[in-house]
């Protein structure tokens, strides 16, 4: 699982920042949280490629998704035929609707446009894209993606000792079947080490610190956590619906997470925003302050 922050400033883009958006790739899956303006250049600048079906709106404030207007005359003029699915929250789609038909241009592939609730899991496979409320003017989403857990780890030295031949009945017993082997009954269990947990990441978009971002964020491997301010503007940071770095290290901390990623910079910080990424390290440590064009891997744990 691979994130590339295409931009990290808020409000309006700065020299070296674009505004908000971002690129998960997870093994062959590749989808984009918030679609500022300018992306499609970001993605091209960061060798992202433009393979990918999903984009993810945390809400339709300008800043995270006038880009799409671009970035889909960027794909029709690259003459793509595939459909793009665009999720966005509940009451938001006619808004996202006239921003993909702004123009002259047809659009010459599918776009679909779905409204979600709240808990409703875009399920794929062996992965959900889980929304969650977050606390911000407007309708606001931030959004889990969760691995299922993963298969116990097989036991190949054992097996052979045991006299179970390679091949299918290995399969078997690994995906939790019995199987018999010279009139003997060997359980998945006897080879099978215990299930071992997918990984999580955690994008907030724009928020005050909430009690879902800390229940969705539970124990995650990457919480990704909107630092619009530090915390002399607190109550800048209560009026306006963001949260100062402080205020994102301990939600990261109240959660348990693993890494915290500080984004969506007040244009003040953008030059240089290590005094936020100070404030936030003071109270959780593992704390990095995103750039534009920054690749944070997140692995398994137990690989």
């Amino acid at each position: 699982m691979r994130v590339t922050f295409l931009g990290t400033a808020a409000a309006r883009p700065t020299v070296g920042r674009n505004v908000s958006s971002l690129i998960v790739q997870r093994e062959g899956d590749v989808m984009m949280f918030d679609c500022g303006e300018g992306t499609q250049r970001q993605m091209m600048r960061y060798g992202t490629g433009f393979a990918f079906s999903d984009i993810f709106f945390s809400h339709l404030h300008a800043d995270h998704f006038l880009g799409v207007i671009g970035l889909l005359r960027t794909l029709g003029l690259q003459a793509r035929e595939e459909p793009m699915d665009l999720w966005t929250p509940l009451g938001t789609a006619e808004v996202l609707k006239q921003g993909v038909e702004l123009g002259v241009e047809r659009v010459p592939f599918e776009v679909r446009i779905h409204e979600l609730e709240p808990g409703e899991a875009v399920e794929r496979g062996v992965y959900d894209i889980v929304p969650f409320r977050t606390t911000h003017a407007g309708r606001s989403l931030g959004y889990a993606i969760v691995e299922h857990p993963r298969l116990g780890r097989f036991n190949a030295a054992l097996a052979r000792e045991m006299g179970i031949p390679e091949g299918p009945l290995w399969g078997k017993l690994h995906h939790g079947e019995a199987v018999e082997v010279d009139g003997r009954t060997i359980r998945a269990e006897d080879v099978v080490g215990p299930e071992r947990p997918g990984r999580k990441l955690v994008y907030t978009g724009d928020t005050r610190p909430c009690a879902p971002t800390r229940e969705h964020a539970r124990d995650a491997d990457l919480l990704i956590h909107e630092a619009t301010f530090a915390h002399e503007e607190a109550e800048r940071a209560v009026a306006t619906g963001h949260s100062t770095a402080r205020e994102a290290a301990e939600v990261a901390s109240a959660a348990g997470v693993h890494r915290l990623a500080l984004t969506h910079f007040s244009p003040r910080y953008a030059d240089d925003p290590r005094a936020l990424e100070r404030e936030a390290r003071a109270v959780f440590p593992e704390t990095v302050a995103a750039y534009d064009g920054l690749v944070i891997e997140v692995p398994y744990r137990d690989a």
